[in-house]
């Protein structure tokens, strides 16, 4: 962890004088015993604002200069399954309790599944992966539970997700998940089958005519079941020969797949390697335009979520995440990641936008952590315990200067708020203005010789605690 110091009130006490502290107020102490903590971040109330109003921009100030970044949420496109009619817009695709649920150690109950399914929906995903039914009797309820519930129910801003359920290119896996979904206002059936020639041989021991064969097959049997929004699925696309991974993709579309999703399932992509393979597939596949192309991005090397933005900028229009970024092995591409990214930096991205209604992240983060036993490690972007906590003294100064000196965004935008209005954290980088600031918020008045004098028995002390 990173050392910062919890100073006691007792130790403050023993380096001021009692003439230091001001008559007009006594001090305020959140917690007996501590002094100067990491700020408490906590969700703020959260107001059910609608899409068609932007919320709070990432920056503090009205007008913020060059670098300070603002976001605001447009109206939400209607949904068509294979077409979106705003070309800027992007669909959010939160596959957290299918393949955030498939992190070791994270299994979730299926009244757990439904009250993050609620959640996600208030946070505004267009689809919700709910997980595989054909994996168990349970995750087929609580699919099944999810569709009916929140596929059908709005929200208070009156978005309905759609639902989805994951199959093997096979008919009863198939069958089950249209089963799972069928009853939501908007249910997608999703299918896959790996192209790789490394998937082909050691695991599928299949010939490429077969799974051509059996790709276009399997979506068409979905559509011969009623589904209308089906997505198709080339696993390991990433590490796929080119020609054939065009050459399926070109079948599945004619066979009736609404979006073609391209994973990256290993995470071995690099984003200008991503970000072709995306403007290829849009360029030199057939019928492309016919449909929606999807990304899946995983996290080996550290690049899910910088892959899944080069593939939106290369022409993908459905991101699917996780939140928290939990999957895998090392995890997907993080929600909060690639949803602030887009939102904070919408003109870097050609005018990019989703419908996520942005405050409901910390919520949702706290949500997932909790039922799944996965703590977000304090350095995590967007909802880690650091993310908005300032311990150096030139970033202190800076921050209580103007916020905008180091963050792009602040923590309301998320849902966040602190218990102090600059996330200033006190230890042994601080320097003297912090600690005068603090010094005053707890009604103590500290300047000149004094303050000197207090600064350096407080550095003494931030040397030897944690």
């Amino acid at each position: 962890m990173a050392t910062t110091t919890a100073i006691r009130v007792g130790c403050i006490n023993a380096i001021l004088s009692p003439s230091t502290k001001t008559s007009e107020h006594k001090p305020v102490v959140s917690h007996p015993s501590s002094f100067a903590v990491k700020p408490w971040l906590s969700s703020s109330s959260l107001h059910r604002s609608s899409l068609t109003r932007p919320f709070s921009s990432c920056s503090t100030s009205p007008s913020p200069p060059s670098g300070v970044a603002r976001c605001s949420i447009s109206r939400r496109p209607d949904y068509v399954p294979n077409y979106i009619p705003d070309p800027s817009y992007v669909r959010i695709f939160d596959t957290t309790l299918r393949d955030g649920e498939q992190s070791p150690g994270a299994t979730m109950t299926s009244t757990e599944k439904l009250a993050v399914a609620h959640k996600l929906a208030r946070l505004g995903v267009d689809i919700i992966e709910a997980g595989f039914p054909a994996s168990s009797p349970d995750d087929l309820e609580a699919v099944r539970a999810i569709a009916i519930d929140v596929g059908n129910n709005p929200t208070e801003d009156g978005h309905v997700p759609v639902i989805c359920g994951l199959a093997r290119c096979n008919k009863k896996d198939i069958d089950l998940a249209w089963e799972a979904v069928r009853l939501a206002k908007k249910p997608r059936v999703h299918t896959f089958i790996a192209t790789s020639d490394i998937h082909l041989h050691y695991k599928l021991r299949k010939s490429r005519e077969e799974v051509v064969r059996i790709a276009r097959e399997m979506v068409a049997y979905a559509r011969s079941l009623g589904c209308q929004d089906i997505e198709f699925s080339p696993e390991d696309a990433g590490r796929s020969d080119r020609e054939f991974l065009y050459q399926v993709l070109e079948e599945v579309i004619e066979a009736g797949a609404t979006t073609v999703n391209i994973p990256d399932t290993v995470g071995y992509t690099v984003p200008s390697e991503f970000g072709q393979l995306i403007a290829d597939i849009k360029s030199k596949t057939r019928g492309i335009e016919n449909v929606v192309i999807s990304t899946h991005c995983q996290n080996d090397l550290g690049l899910a979520t910088a892959n899944t933005l080069a593939g939106a900028c290369a022409g993908a229009r459905q991101l699917e995440v996780t939140v928290n970024g939990i999957g895998e092995r090392a995890g997907n591409a993080s929600l909060e990641e690639v949803v602030m990214a887009i939102c904070c930096r919408t003109q870097a991205m050609g005018g990019m936008y989703t419908g996520i209604n942005a405050r409901h992240i910390s919520m949702t983060s706290k949500m997932v952590a909790e039922y799944t036993g996965l703590q977000v490690q304090p350095h995590k972007a967007i909802v880690g315990a650091n993310a908005f906590a300032h311990e150096s003294g030139i970033h202190q100064d800076g921050m209580l200067k103007f916020k905008g000196t180091y963050e792009i965004m602040s923590p309301e935008d998320v849902g966040l708020s602190r218990s102090n209005e600059s996330g200033i954290v006190l230890g042994k980088l601080s320097g003297r203005h912090a600690l005068k600031s603090k010094l005053t918020e707890l009604g103590y008045d500290v300047s000149g010789k004094e303050l000197d004098d207090v600064f350096k028995r407080f550095k003494e002390i931030a040397e030897k605690k944690k």
